[in-house]
């Protein structure tokens, strides 16, 4: 059996806003996800051995995939995956691949949960069977469908009574291998029926628009004369609409199944017309004959939310009791803080506390005021910060957001010259390759962290303003705290800038976008070295030799045994943990940002040339924006950073096409197709990152594309005309303007209701502290109550707030499923909800046929 171990953080928002509301659906970071796989079947062959990943998918959309662990049959990944997924999903998918030595990929199994199940596997290992791959049950999107019973009068008088099946659009077909040419089969299946008719094919599409009506005879007339429309129930019952998607393909193989519907005709007993949405379903019996058992099993861990965010006025009471916790004395007794002590991770509480306070501009008081008491709680120098408390996650979580590109001019550059030279660095004499000199190695690894140490210590200038302030206030409050101690004020700042940014970015330099994908093993390897050694290098440890458990790592490090090593770390860190404003110095050298290879436009500089759709390499630095044929040759063109003055997504409709967003220039727009949602997004993100201080950036765009003398969304004919629709990527260089308040809020609200449990134990731990004075009671030991009387005041004002948005949302929860649909385009009927539009058509109509 295949086993796996993941744990996954899922998380829903919809926003509503009055009179109408906005929906999206966000996955964020995961805590972690760890995925093991063990006693995969065997590769069928004399090496027995596989070289697995697992991927996540969104439907059919790979948005995450995992290394590849070679010649392994029990792999284990542990990898922190994040993103936010900009649209509704059906399933959350997990594949796990083989990749033979040919670098074909094969899949040996599955595990799909549908999104209205997740919520059943809520925060709780579960196995899930491996299931197997079959073409047949990869589907996704919906069809819409009218079915109307009509009678027919003959040229001869004869009354027939026929079905009228229209079959209107389809929309998120899956793309099989790079195209997407759709056609319906449609056929009325009963005891001795199977007549079968086919819409033509849509080219080029995954949300064709058919329009194409067919007629099936249903029943025979029950008299000539007879004029009243009848139909035999019996009959009715024992017949079915069957509706097939494909995709017409030209290879040998033939055409490819997409999905499939079967709506029996008992729909139209109540009204003679059934108009409905259905999604697609795997075709019955599609599947491979394999014994499930044989495939394995994966654990997984899934904490899935759904969150409704309402408008910004019914947050004010909770968000103002939040983001007065600095002010609050003890800050244990603060509502930011509580939040911490009541969930079951501090990061839980610190991912949404750490947005919250940024957004406001409150987050170095907030975080100075929870490290100033975790200072004073601390008895030994030698472990300040070292434990997971709520301080260092939010100390964490400050640094990702607000030092991301901070790391990627610090360190990307040297991080793609080292995955791109692939220097043996081995140092381990065990694992050292027979063609390998061990002098040599040593040379490549120091030279190696030579070049990465001078560039950290060197970059101090660069370090973001906000880190500057929070890591100042840390070093006072230690220094304060440890008198004697006088390095305590330079490990209090190291313990956060090189144990928990620097170290774990070369370690991973894909998880901070420094890389697009995971390092080669050798690669992996060698900056695992690097990595270590640069954490050892900025802890200054009295004894260096120590923090190594390997004798060869003890070795290489007494090359670095000088003074000056120490002297460049502390003048790093006096530079990082003085406050005030440091301007930004301008960087000549180009930093590559991104790069990766995309479907583009031709914009149309040519008059005469075609403007046709073709792949090509993009590169994004600090200075350009360029892409090329392919990688490594001369750029086709350039975009200087300053001529980028907006960077939007571009409506699906102007080219049939997804995960569209447009580079606005002065003189033209540049239309590219990413290659999915995650991959759209990360574009969107950085280009708007680089450009947001460009001083023409525009105010307004036109969310569709210039088409036939004119824009399809306002309909202009002037293709210079201004934009018809406010920029949404208008992000200032301020990072508090980069955060939803709202939804962060949401989110606290969510954790609070969870852990209402744990609040109300913990009014019960401050009672039992106020009247008994004695030993601590073991139940409540786990809370910090520095003082009872101000924690209860402010556990009665959270269960109070809590408790009104709990009454809001169960008012939202009841409009929203009275007014829900089944059947329209925001609700589908697939194979749970067939019953359910049944008994909803009964309950709203008495018509009889």
């Amino acid at each position: 059996m295949s086993h796996a171990d993941s744990f996954i953080h899922i998380s829903d928002n919809t926003h509503t806003l009055n009179p109408t509301h906005v929906c999206y659906v966000c996955l964020f970071q995961s805590t972690c996800l760890n995925i093991f796989s063990k006693n995969i079947p065997p590769y069928p062959g004399p090496n027995r051995m596989r070289d697995c990943y697992c991927t996540v998918n969104l439907d059919q959309e790979e948005v995450f995939r995992t290394k590849i662990i070679e010649k392994s049959l029990c792999p284990f990944y542990g990898e922190d995956f994040y993103c936010e997924i900009p649209r509704s999903f059906r399933h959350l998918s997990f594949y796990i691949f083989d990749r033979d030595v040919f670098r074909r990929d094969s899949s040996i199994g599955k595990v799909a949960v549908k999104k209205e199940d997740l919520q059943k596997y809520h925060g709780k290992d579960t196995w899930f069977q491996l299931q197997p791959v079959s073409a047949d049950s990869e589907v996704q999107g919906k069809v819409h469908l009218e079915l109307r019973l009509s009678e027919v009068i003959t040229d001869s008088g004869v009354i027939n009574h026929k079905l009228a099946t229209r079959v209107l659009e389809c929309q998120g077909l899956p793309i099989v291998n790079g195209q997407c040419d759709p056609y319906a089969a449609v056929s009325l299946l009963g005891p001795s029926r199977s007549e079968a008719k086919k819409t033509k094919v849509k080219r080029k599409t995954n949300n064709p628009q058919f329009e194409e009506v067919f007629y099936f005879e249903v029943t025979r007339p029950l008299s000539y004369t007879k004029r009243q429309f009848d139909v035999e129930e019996e009959d009715v019952d024992k017949l079915a609409l069957r509706v097939d998607l494909w995709n017409a393909s030209n290879l040998k193989f033939g055409d490819e199944f997409l999905g499939g519907v079967r709506v029996p005709l008992r729909v139209l007993s109540q009204a003679g017309v059934h108009d409905a949405w259905y999604f697609l379903q795997p075709r019955e019996n599609g599947g491979k004959s394999v014994k499930v058992e044989e495939l394995g099993s994966l654990r997984l861990n899934i904490v899935y939310t759904e969150d409704h965010v309402f408008p910004s006025e019914h947050y004010t009471p909770l968000r103002d009791l939040l983001l007065h916790s600095a002010n609050v004395a003890p800050v244990s007794a603060s509502p930011a803080h509580t939040l911490g002590e009541v969930c079951r991770e501090k990061q839980e509480a610190a991912i949404p506390l750490v947005r919250l306070f940024l957004h406001y501009g409150k987050i170095v008081p907030f975080i100075s005021t929870i490290a100033h008491a975790e200072v004073n709680r601390t008895q030994d120098p030698n472990t300040i910060f070292r434990g997971n408390s709520l301080t260092s996650k939010c100390i964490d979580e400050t640094m990702k957001l607000a030092g991301m590109h901070y790391l990627q001019v610090t360190l990307k550059p040297i991080i793609d010259e080292i995955c791109t030279e692939h220097k043996s660095c081995e140092i381990d004499p065990v694992k050292l390759k027979e063609s390998e000199n061990l002098e040599t190695n040593r040379e490549n690894l120091r030279q190696y962290v030579d070049r990465i140490f001078n560039t950290i210590t060197t970059s101090g200038v660069r370090c973001p303003t906000v880190m500057c302030d929070i890591f100042f206030s840390l070093r006072e409050s230690a220094a304060t705290r440890f008198q004697v101690d006088q390095d305590v004020r330079y490990t209090a700042v190291s313990s956060f800038i090189f144990l928990r940014f620097f170290a774990p970015a070369i370690l991973s330099p894909n998880l901070f976008h420094l890389r697009p994908h995971h390092p080669d093993p050798a690669t992996s390897r060698t900056l695992t070295l690097i990595s270590k050694t640069i954490q050892t290098l900025g802890s200054l440890a009295k004894s260096k030799s120590a923090n190594f458990k390997e004798s060869y790592m003890a070795a290489f490090y007494d090359y670095f045994n000088e003074q000056k090593y120490a002297d460049a770390v502390k003048n790093f860190l006096d530079l990082i943990s003085t406050s005030g404003k440091w301007d930004q110095r301008s960087i000549e050298t180009p930093i590559m940002l991104k790069e990766g290879f995309m479907i583009k436009r031709a914009q149309g500089r040519n008059r005469f040339g075609m403007k046709n759709f073709k792949k090509r390499w993009f590169r994004l630095t600090n200075h350009e924006f360029t892409y090329h044929k392919t990688k490594g040759e001369s750029a086709l063109c350039s975009i200087p950073i300053e001529n980028i003055l907006a960077v939007e997504r571009l409506e699906e409709e102007s080219f049939k096409m997804k995960n569209m967003f447009q580079v606005i220039q002065p003189e033209r727009a540049l239309y590219i197709q990413a290659n999915n949602c995650v991959e759209a997004r990360d574009w969107i993100d950085i280009l708007t990152k680089v450009s947001q201080c460009n001083r023409k950036r525009l105010s307004t765009y036109h969310p569709s594309a210039y088409l036939n003398g004119h824009w399809l969304c306002c309909k202009f004919s002037a293709d210079t005309a201004s934009g018809c629709t406010p920029c949404t990527g208008g992000l200032p260089a301020n990072i508090q303007l980069d955060v939803d308040g709202d939804r962060e809020t949401e989110r606290i609200y969510s954790l609070f209701s969870t852990y209402m449990t744990k609040l109300i134990k913990m009014q019960e731990a401050c009672g039992s502290k106020s009247v008994y004075d004695g030993p601590e009671q073991e139940e409540y030991s786990s809370f910090v109550i520095d003082d009872p009387q101000e924690t209860y005041k402010t556990l009665k004002l959270i269960v109070s707030a809590v408790q009104t948005l709990e009454q809001q949302h169960t008012k939202y929860k009841r409009d929203k499923f009275k007014k829900t649909k089944i059947g329209s385009q925001e609700h589908p009927i697939g194979d749970k909800s067939f019953q359910c539009y049944i008994r909803q058509q009964s309950e709203s109509s008495t018509y009889s046929i």
